[in-house]
């Protein structure tokens, strides 16, 4: 196991390791699990914990001298690593405990390769960090965003860092949202891989800096190498100065996004009587 890993490159551990946190979800879906509570109505479940065990595995037995950050492990590895893989071994646990299959099992390589693992499709969606790919019974499709669903998906879950400026729920709203999109609420960054693979138009989140985040990271890094606009919900880059995340498939799509972000910004701040 250590010396077949240890020869891959960055893009195939990551996909190795994504595949194999899938097939943990996907083996343990339907169970009555145990769940860990997080606070705040958040909790992870056993599948969670197992699956983020696997992947770990897999990275250590490739990357040995490089750190990890988990979502249930926390960061693993010498402090000193100048590499750090960031992992969500579960992303959509909400949906996962109730039977829903909506989960996207999240690995990346900071400022590197990425996959993003729907373990119950089988489709792997990775990147070295230049290029985007599916992959699905072992063949690998080229990423082509395309805005021709007209679907966004907008995330709807707290926290709402940036309200009353800004607030998701109401870009469903306003007249132009309706007129020209159709909302989605998926609750898994899965659905970042959709944009990227031309199956959503764009995608919205409030939040702060998610360039780092081990729910975003892969997603993130696979729209830029597919092609997509990513910024924040005020349309500068993401990182540290970075708000939430609009993820669109094309440039006229986010102008589009942003123009409706804008002008209800506006009109909350002119107020009833402007």
């Amino acid at each position: 196991m250590i010396n077949s890993r240890a020869g891959l490159d960055d893009a195939e551990v990551a996909i190795a390791a994504a595949r194999a946190g899938a097939d943990v979800v996907r083996a343990m879906y339907g169970q009555r699990l145990t769940r860990i509570d997080k606070g705040a109505g958040d909790f992870a479940t056993a599948a969670d914990v197992e699956a983020e065990k696997t992947i770990l595995g897999i990275i250590h037995a490739a990357r040995p001298n490089d750190s990890v950050l988990g979502e249930e492990g926390g960061r693993q590895g010498a402090q000193e690593a100048a590499r750090q893989w960031l992992v969500d071994p579960l992303c959509g646990t909400l949906n996962y405990a109730v039977g829903n299959m909506l989960v996207a099992v999240n690995v990346a390589l900071r400022h590197g390769a990425a996959a993003v693992a729907d373990p119950f499709s089988g489709e792997v969606f990775f990147t070295d960090g230049e290029t985007a790919w599916v992959r699905q019974d072992e063949a690998d499709t080229r990423l082509t965003p395309t805005p021709a669903t007209r679907l966004v998906d907008v995330n709807l879950d707290p926290p709402f860092p940036s309200a009353p400026g800004f607030r998701a729920v109401d870009l469903l709203a306003h007249h132009g949202f309706v007129e020209r999109f159709r909302p989605r609420v998926v609750s898994t960054t899965l659905a970042l891989a959709w944009v990227a693979s031309g199956k959503r138009a764009a995608y919205i989140t409030d939040g702060g800096d998610l360039s780092d985040s081990v729910h975003f990271a892969a997603g993130i890094a696979l729209c830029r190498a597919a092609g997509c606009i990513v910024t924040g919900i005020d349309g500068a880059p993401t990182g540290q100065a970075g708000r939430g995340l609009v993820v669109t498939a094309d440039a006229e799509t986010h102008q589009l996004l942003m123009s409706m972000i804008r002008s209800r910004n506006q009109n909350r701040e002119c107020g009833p009587g402007a």
